[in-house]
């Protein structure tokens, strides 16, 4: 039966659900950090900057007065974001450095720069990250996944350490996320090329994000350089991008399924932000925070015989001692 004025009526009442959505996912989001927190004459490094979170997070520090370094594989990106950031926040003082993660001597060679530049880095935002890419490995034989989200990180705060405890008080934030809490690390078969699962490998990456948060965190007891992990919580980026379900046409079912409930990338940017510019975590030696929240990481995570046997190993894959040998022969 026909009723007047039907099609305004269905109109309003998706306009209704559609607004009623947009409020529910801002309010599930959580609350933004303190605004009134600076970063006035902190020289920040942010990796993956070209979107999501790791652009919204520099987005914040350049509001909040920082000197930002966009670390970023993709130039032409990273360019186009940094305009978008200077533009909108009046900060000029925003900067592109190429960076690829899934290189160590392109991350040598970001730190050579970086510090033929600046003198100071007051905090570091190893942010990057790749999520169930193609099968593949890194320029130096790492397994993507691995490569990329920790072995790239490891290395390039290695090589910056020296400059965090010369600008102390000083911070690094590493990203991580709730799936670290089904990792393991294949200590035998670190690359899983014997018997290669891309969700194990993605979790794996993240257990070691974590682990490396908390040995650095020990490693740094002495010196006033903070070291927090982080969980940005669900948040709509593209790092689902390699997903299956995001290569299909079950995306367009799947995705508004969840939408709902996706942080927006500026709001989970407040759980990095937070880590790196709120007072009371200065003091913070490889905690672990989640919505800004300090919450206990997986037990495989607080084992301490494993973080320390992960940073072994990192060190002698990575050839970290190799690459500052090179950095103190070019400085010279």
């Amino acid at each position: 039966m026909w009723i007047p004025n039907m099609p305004v009526t269905i109109l309003t009442g998706i306009t209704a659900t559609a607004g009623a959505l947009c409020i529910f996912k801002d309010m599930y989001g959580g609350v933004a950090f303190d605004k009134n927190v600076s970063a006035e004459g902190k020289t920040v490094i942010v990796t993956g900057a070209t979107s999501g979170i790791g652009k919204e997070t520099a987005w914040e520090f350049a509001l909040r007065g920082a000197k930002v370094f966009m670390a970023c594989r993709d130039m032409p990106r990273c360019e186009e974001a940094r305009r978008e950031i200077v533009l909108a926040t009046n900060n000029k003082y925003v900067y592109c450095r190429p960076c690829d993660l899934a290189s160590t001597a392109s991350v040598r060679d970001f730190v050579a720069r970086f510090k033929s530049e600046e003198p100071h880095v007051h905090i570091l935002v190893n942010n990057a990250g790749v999520l169930q890419p193609p099968q593949g490995v890194t320029k130096d034989g790492f397994e993507l996944q691995l490569g990329t989200n920790h072995f790239g990180h490891f290395l390039l705060t290695e090589l910056l350490l020296d400059t965090l405890k010369a600008s102390a008080p000083s911070r690094v934030v590493v990203v991580s996320c709730s799936a670290h809490q089904k990792g393991k690390i294949v200590k035998e078969d670190l690359n899983m090329s014997q018997k290669y699962d891309a969700t194990a490998a993605y979790n794996q990456s993240k257990l070691a994000n974590v682990l490396f948060a908390r040995e650095l965190g020990r490693r740094m007891l002495e010196f006033d350089v903070a070291v927090t992990a982080v969980d940005p919580g669900f948040s709509d980026t593209e790092l689902t991008r390699h997903l299956p379900m995001m290569r299909s046409v079950t995306r367009y079912v799947v995705y508004p399924l969840f939408w709902p409930v996706m942080k927006k990338a500026r709001t989970g940017a407040q759980t990095v932000v937070h880590a790196a510019l709120d007072p009371q975590l200065q003091k913070s030696k490889g905690d672990y925070y989640v919505d800004m929240k300090k919450a206990s990481p997986s037990e495989s995570a607080q084992d301490y015989e494993l973080a320390q046997w992960l940073w072994r190993v990192s060190e002698k894959w990575t050839k970290a001692d190799e690459h500052r040998a090179a950095l103190a022969r070019a400085a010279a």
